[in-house]
């Protein structure tokens, strides 16, 4: 399946190219929209956070911001993987093309867009004299452990999102339950201890911590938590893989 998506290389990156003009084809300030949305979602989360309920976090800005860069990658991927193969219906139905090449394109534009968005990321580093330490230079990892783990999310999903069309909408509901079971812009230390259990076994949040913990807390995270944190990347890709080439032959029939 790899030596075939790579024949079609040329492809993933013409449809990568489309999907960030598509995005902002209609907007007035396009690719800033990438960078300001995160920047505007942390100024209130740092309005009602940090300064009504005061959380004792120091830089919350930084924090907030990088969960949600994080968040806002991992639920626009699923999303827009779930919508890719019927938007792409007139390719799929004329074109002898692997069907993962759709999904794959719109992660892979995500990527570019995660990349985009760390800017304002820096500048808030920058502003709030946050330490920006050598640990930093893990982060490409950590980008590529989120994509890989949307990526097997979206290849799970995306067959399901064309065979039954209310799955689209269960997901945006689960997405929005799963945020506030992640700790995206709050610190576990406020949750309760009796609930603490779903966060500790969310493995949406072993992800997100390998993102934050180069930028907010300056360190490459523990060799075990990335090996959780990859296991749990492996399994979710390699389900998401096997899902979607099982199901891949019955996808015309329905776009």
């Amino acid at each position: 399946m790899i030596r075939q998506l790579y024949a079609y290389r040329d492809l993933i990156r013409t449809l990568v190219a489309r999907e960030l003009k598509v995005r902002y084809r209609r907007s007035a300030i396009g690719f800033l929209w990438t960078m300001l949305q995160p920047l505007l979602t942390m100024l209130v989360l740092q309005l009602v956070f940090a300064t009504i309920f005061r959380f004792d976090l120091a830089n919350y800005a930084v924090y907030a911001l990088s969960g949600i860069l994080f968040w806002n990658f991992f639920s626009q991927g699923i999303t827009a993987s779930m919508n890719s193969l019927r938007g792409n219906a007139p390719l799929i139905s004329k074109l002898p093309v692997p069907k993962a090449v759709f999904p794959i394109a719109t992660v892979l534009a995500g990527v570019v867009n995660l990349i985009l968005a760390l800017v304002p990321l820096f500048a808030i580093l920058l502003v709030t004299g946050h330490p920006l330490r050598p640990a930093i230079l893990f982060l490409p990892v950590s980008i590529a452990l989120a994509a890989l783990f949307t990526l097997g999310a979206g290849l799970l999903l995306s067959p399901l999102a064309v065979f039954f069309h209310d799955v689209v909408e269960l997901v945006a509901v689960t997405l929005t339950l799963l945020m506030y079971m992640t700790p995206v812009f709050y610190p576990m230390s406020i949750v309760p201890e009796r609930l603490r259990w779903l966060i500790r076994f969310n493995p949406i949040r072993s992800v997100l911590e390998v993102f934050r913990d180069p930028i907010y807390y300056g360190k490459i995270p523990p060799l075990s938590h990335i090996s959780v944190t990859c296991g749990i990347v492996v399994v979710v890709l390699l389900l998401g893989a096997a899902f979607f080439r099982r199901s891949s032959d019955r996808i015309p029939l329905y776009v």
